[in-house]
């Protein structure tokens, strides 16, 4: 111990030295410290690991037809891919200026380090970013080794796959001897701040996340997507974890043992008009059992397309946010696999929108056919509730108590042209979250949207609409006007005397959809608004040239000559509007 004290001192006078000398001489006393008295120093924070604490920072490469993957012999990591197919589009006044490539974990606050849980050393464990490994490649596998003398090592091997896969793994067989008996694990530390490679910039920031898998699930679980988020998985073992942009991710997957515990955690950046240089930091940490002494893992850095990450077979396609419960459902597996069918065969996405349209549409015709025959009876009775307007003009309830009545007598459900409206939801619903969630549409362009992922800018403002933005969008307008014109066509002979506000209601729908989907993926807009010229279309033509006159008051006389079933909706409906009535009458006396 004696000997150990005296070498520390001669050394600190020897550095002493040193910097008194290069003080005179205005050189950087660092790079006059000898190597030998460098790794004395270091001994007392790195222990074992004192002889990996020094070296040069080399880069090296793996590379396939898809990414280049570069890491650095600082920390054995991961410091950059570029994705070869995908790029980055930047944009003045709605039309593409630059472009560049997708570079993932480029950023220089990127953390991934391992704390290895070291006895000996006075913080209790070394992080393997402060060491330097040695790198041994052969073709696109690469070995980084840090040393820890007689004691063993501890090596990270990549192999680079034909695509976006790296199998990864560890070893740090023979520390056992080094490594902190108390502690069964080592722990990683992984922080990634995501960039913005998208148009609308809070639209992506809404769909980026951390995403996690325990063991005895079936699907993951979310950190993140809308808010600042924390999660700690306690005593829970993980299959995987993925930080996720709106369409690329960089996810770690365990191999057969899976991750002890962990925490994850998102935090999202507070984005101003000024370009931020990240969108959302995203924290991981999870405990590697040190048994064994290997772990295996494989890492999936690259864009989120579903049929790449369905192949690794353990739910990572979940990830891509096309929703839960019956509206995923409907996404994952009918609107996607349609769409993917259509698109080999039909170039562009565009088309193959209007063409899922049609087909929808021709699908729930019948549907559409009962609303408009519904539509049309009612309309044919005009004449008969036309004297109720005069006969209780100051009794709106009664006047509709007495409609009711009528449509009950001639067999007419003023709920008929509900039902297709009710089908259709579910189907609008899940195209709501499909659209943007889908990586096929990024940057396919479509008549003047030349991103159908985000929104077509067509009109540019000087200023900035609150809920709007400082664009209008062509499609939104166009979706906009056609519900307008689709409503006053549908309505124009319905009488909405006893509740006026409706008649006010249904105009002023079409303008908050105009603010809402202002920014949304033009898609979802050019997708709506072709919807309502088919529904315009339909009606039309099936009201002008399928509907008569003389055919739907011959049906009338028919319905009300058959005998009436009792309708329990209808007589709760009646008996509402009795009560209603009352209290009304009530108020008057």
């Amino acid at each position: 111990m004696q000997d150990s004290i005296t070498a520390i001192q001669v050394a600190a006078d020897s550095l002493d030295r040193v910097k008194v000398k290069n003080d005179v001489a205005q050189i950087d006393p660092v790079q006059q410290v000898p190597d030998s008295l460098k790794l004395l120093m270091n001994s007392q924070t790195f222990g074992p690991f004192a002889a990996s604490s020094l070296g040069e920072d080399k880069t090296y490469k793996l590379e396939n037809d898809k990414v280049t993957v570069s890491l650095s012999s600082k920390g054995g990591k991961v410091t950059s891919v570029i994705l070869k197919d995908y790029t980055k589009k930047e944009y003045h006044r709605g039309e593409p200026t630059t472009e560049s490539p997708v570079i993932l974990l480029d950023d220089e606050r990127n953390r991934f380090e391992y704390l290895l849980p070291v006895a000996s050393v006075p913080s209790g464990a070394v992080s393997s970013e402060d060491l330097y490994f040695q790198a041994s490649q052969s073709g696109n596998t690469i070995t980084f080794t840090a040393s820890a003398g007689a004691a063993g090592s501890f090596k990270q091997i990549y192999t680079l796959d034909d695509a976006y896969g790296l199998d990864y793994d560890l070893d740090f067989a023979g520390l056992d001897r080094v490594l902190d008996a108390k502690n069964k694990s080592i722990r990683l530390n992984w922080e990634n701040h995501l960039h913005a490679y998208e148009r609308n910039e809070q639209f992506e920031q809404q769909y980026s996340a951390v995403y996690y898998k325990e063991a005895d699930e079936n699907s993951p679980d979310d950190c993140g997507c809308m808010q600042d988020d924390e999660e700690v998985i306690d005593d829970e073992q993980i299959d995987w974890v993925s930080h996720s942009n709106q369409y690329f991710n960089s996810s770690l997957m365990t191999m057969g043992v899976p991750f002890s515990s962990g925490k994850v955690a998102s935090i999202k950046n507070e984005l101003g008009d000024e370009p931020s240089s990240y969108i959302e930091k995203l924290t991981t940490e999870l405990d590697i059992p040190t048994a064994g002494g290997k772990f295996d893992m494989q890492m999936y850095v690259g864009p989120n397309e579903y049929n790449n990450l369905s192949a690794y077979d353990m739910a990572l396609e979940d990830i891509i946010p096309f929703g839960n419960s019956i509206f995923g459902s409907i996404n994952r597996w009918v609107i996607r696999p349609v769409f993917s069918f259509l698109s080999q065969y039909i170039g562009s996405l565009g088309i193959v929108i209007i063409l899922v349209i049609f087909v929808i549409k021709m699908l729930l015709y019948p549907l559409m056919y009962k609303m408009l025959h519904s539509q049309a009876l009612m309309g044919a009775l005009k004449p008969q509730l036309a004297h109720l307007t005069d006969k209780f003009k100051d009794e709106p309830q009664k006047k509709q108590m007495e409609t009711m009545k009528i449509y009950k007598e001639y067999g007419v459900s003023p709920l008929g042209g509900c039902l297709p409206m009710l089908i259709q939801m579910p189907i609008w619903y899940a195209l709501f979250r499909f659209f943007p969630a889908s990586i096929d549409f990024r940057q396919e362009s479509f008549l003047w949207a030349h991103d159908l992922s985000s929104y077509d800018d067509f009109f540019h403002l000087p200023f900035n609409i609150p809920f709007v933005g400082d664009h209008l969008s062509l499609f939104t307008i166009l979706y906009s006007v056609s519900m307008l014109v689709y409503t006053y066509y549908n309505t124009r002979h319905m009488d909405m005397s006893a509740n006026p506000a409706m008649k006010y209601m249904q105009y002023l729908m079409p303008v908050m959809f105009f603010g809402f989907f202002n920014t949304y993926a033009s898609a979802l807009t050019c997708y709506m608004f072709f919807s309502n010229l088919i529904n315009i279309a339909q009606t039309v033509i099936t009201k002008q040239f399928v509907f008569k006159d003389e055919k739907l008051q011959a049906e009338l006389k028919a319905k009300k000559a058959k005998p009436k079933k009792v309708n329990k909706f209808q007589q709760r409906m009646e008996e509402a509007m009795k009560q209603q009535q009352a209290v009304q009458a009530k108020k008057k006396r």
